[in-house]
């Protein structure tokens, strides 16, 4: 039971990370220790030996094959903690959008300091590399249209992609579903119980780590450094995304709904903006040193 409850503490720290865009729910799992349990028990559902065992009816053998109790206890974790602070945070975009995108970009900046530090010497392959995924990043967020389609198969796709970053130390699959124009939708119909829109998005999410579960196996145990600079260059490209002041016209609809004259200009709250900022920067900065204490 102690180990099922620390588990799901775990994992309620991992939700809590996946909710806000910038901080890597990989990162949390690095620095609560459960990274490699949860890549193996991934990694176990392509097995073939696994599943010989289910279609033969030793389905003890099966369930201690795939680590069920863990990842009945870290899925328990983590969906407590995506439905308990969605709320939250969808009313914190709806009525102070600039303070919350500050914090946003203070927590992404300040994540991939950790990254540049791991790097260590640079040559000119890591710089090509992180120049790669900076380009990539910029060209995504640039070239994205300010809206994407609704419809359900776009909604299963970015479930695929959002579940396989939000596993991977470094970067945020909040932070994908941001720059793919879903984050608010997902959010809304987490605190709206909107089991449609949850369900197709589900969906894909159970899809996409299935298949990516042996890809991510391989890269990490192969080219882990090629593929961590990648997503580093890539997450310094995609913050153009994430400027607090990127959306004049949600800032001047927030300072509407706060009961702001509508004809007034857009209150900057720069002070705001920069504690906001750091706040976020201060997170990942506590979070490193317990990941430091921990190892």
């Amino acid at each position: 039971m102690m180990s099922f409850v620390s588990t799901a503490l775990k994992g309620f720290a991992m939700g809590a990370a996946n909710v806000v865009p910038g901080v890597s729910g990989g990162t949390v799992a690095l620095v609560t220790g459960i990274y490699s349990d949860i890549v193996s028990s991934l990694n176990a559902f392509t097995s073939r030996e696994v599943w010989k065992d289910f279609f033969a009816g030793r389905f003890a053998s099966f369930w201690e094959g795939i680590n069920g109790s863990f990842l009945i206890a870290l899925c328990a974790g983590v969906l407590l903690s995506v439905f308990s602070l969605a709320k939250a945070v969808t009313l914190s975009l709806e009525f102070y959008p600039i303070l919350v995108w500050a914090f946003f970009f203070g927590l992404i900046v300040a994540s991939s300091v950790p990254m540049f530090r791991s790097v260590g010497r640079w040559s000119w392959k890591e710089v090509v590399f992180a120049l790669a995924g900076a380009a990539l990043g910029v060209f995504v967020c640039t070239m994205t249209p300010t809206t994407t389609p609704d419809s359900a198969w776009f909604l299963f796709v970015c479930g695929a992609i959002a579940i396989c970053t939000m596993i991977l130390p470094g970067i945020s699959g909040s932070f994908v579903l941001l720059i793919l124009c879903k984050y608010d939708m997902v959010m809304e119909a987490v605190s709206s119980l909107d089991w449609g829109v949850l369900g197709v998005f589900g969906a894909g999410c159970v899809v996409g780590i299935l298949l990516f579960a042996k890809l991510l196996h391989a890269l990490l145990s192969k080219w882990e450094k090629a593929t961590m600079l990648v997503l580093l260059g890539f997450v310094m490209g995609s913050l153009v995304r994430v400027w607090p002041w990127a959306d004049k016209a949600a800032g001047l609809a927030a300072q509407v709904r706060r009961g702001v004259d509508p004809s007034a200009p857009l209150d900057l709250q720069i002070p705001g903006a920069v504690l906001c900022c750091i706040a976020g920067a201060a997170l990942v900065a506590v979070l490193e040193f317990a990941g430091k204490k921990k190892k």
